[in-house]
């Protein structure tokens, strides 16, 4: 039986800057971003919060089509793998590990603001939203609001002859 390593990580945190995109000499793009991740966890009686923050690399076209959305503050959900950089300056060895993303999903606005990004993902085979729905040039993705399913239908609209 053959031996499988795996190298997967996925993450559901903010933005704690906007989104850096520059372009190799080649022309690709890569936009590179950090996101904090925030736990709780329970010393004792009391629950004590704790933030871990990741950086994060974005290649290509999908690096170019979100730069826009990519802002401090907005909830993203990233899958992707851990890459380690290491180099050596002036005799001492340094070490990186960040994540490069494979997907980045926006989740919701920005903290700071009421608007709502929806379920908008951006991957390496295009732009992609709930239903097919692309959002007008110049407007941020949004799922319709509170009062719709999401796919812009009524959320009233929901049959009550379920079989399940």
């Amino acid at each position: 039986m053959a031996k499988t390593d795996m190298n997967s990580v996925f993450l559901i945190g903010r933005l704690t800057r906007d989104a850096e995109l520059s372009y190799f000499q080649s022309g690709s793009a890569v936009s590179k971003f950090s996101i904090a991740v925030n736990r709780s966890r329970k010393d004792g009686e009391q629950w004590i919060s704790e933030a871990n923050f990741f950086d994060v690399s974005l290649f290509g076209k999908s690096a170019e089509n979100l730069k826009k959305y990519l802002l401090k503050g907005t909830q993203v959900a990233v899958q992707g793998s851990l890459r380690q950089d290491r180099w050596e300056k002036d005799g001492q060895k340094f070490s990186r590990v960040y994540v490069v993303a494979n997907d980045v999903q926006l989740l919701g606005g920005r903290s700071d603001s009421n608007g709502e990004f929806g379920g908008y993902t951006q991957n390496s085979s295009g732009y992609q939203g709930n239903g097919g729905y692309a959002p007008r040039q110049g407007q941020a993705p949004s799922y319709g609001g509170p009062d719709t399913d999401g796919f812009g239908g009524d959320s009233g609209d929901f049959p009550e002859d379920i079989p399940f």
